[in-house]
């Protein structure tokens, strides 16, 4: 667990403009740590949403009970629930009331992901298959890690889930796209991620 002692990202990281906090993320660690039980994977890919002009982002509509927490200033964790079955966790970016936040797309595992296909599968023995698809999407992250609507309005300087430092990824590995399964504001490219990285959701 060579990882833990990895600085946590600090708040400072978290204000700043949210392409920048976006695009940075890559490469960071996401950690959970549950009964003592630790979680981490190495994110792969992340979406952008601003809601000042950004219809996909929930706080387009200005704020209501279930999206205030991504009028937070940037440092804690929004997690929403969505077509009726799935979790989504975003970490909220940027000044207070701007209402900006990155959705966590996948993950690399890189501890205990025998807990994680757990969680996902029901069993600890997966395929070379089950393992890419272990967090390759922003439900399926949120179920390997057990995170749900309890986890809504984390602190991210905190010890119960965080973000740890990691090598920064070079802007040349580092791909951009539209964003996926929306239908407004399709044409922004805020969508990033690790170049060739097998745990991605969609190339």
């Amino acid at each position: 667990m060579e990882f833990l002692k990895n600085p946590k990202l600090e708040k400072d990281f978290y204000t700043r403009e949210l392409l920048t906090v976006a695009k940075e993320l890559l490469g960071k660690l996401f950690v959970k740590i549950n009964d003592g039980k630790i979680l981490a994977g190495k994110i792969v890919e992340v979406e952008a949403y601003h809601g000042s002009f950004d219809e996909a982002a929930h706080t387009f509509i200005g704020k209501t009970p279930r999206n205030q927490i991504m009028f937070e200033e940037g440092g804690f964790l929004y997690v929403y629930f969505t077509y009726g079955m799935y979790f989504c966790c975003n970490v909220v970016a940027g000044k207070k009331d701007e209402g900006a936040a990155v959705l966590l797309r996948a993950v690399e595992p890189v501890y205990n992901s025998e807990i994680m296909a757990e969680n996902r599968y029901g069993k600890t023995e997966i395929s070379k298959k089950e393992f890419h698809n272990l967090t390759s999407g922003p439900g399926k992250l949120c179920i390997a890690y057990d995170i749900t609507r309890k986890d809504n309005g984390t602190n991210l300087l905190e010890n119960n889930i965080f973000i740890l430092d990691n090598t920064k990824i070079p802007q040349r590995e580092i791909v951009t796209t539209t964003r996926i399964g929306i239908k407004k504001s399709v044409d922004l490219p805020w969508r990033f991620y690790i170049k060739n990285n097998p745990f991605i959701s969609k190339k």
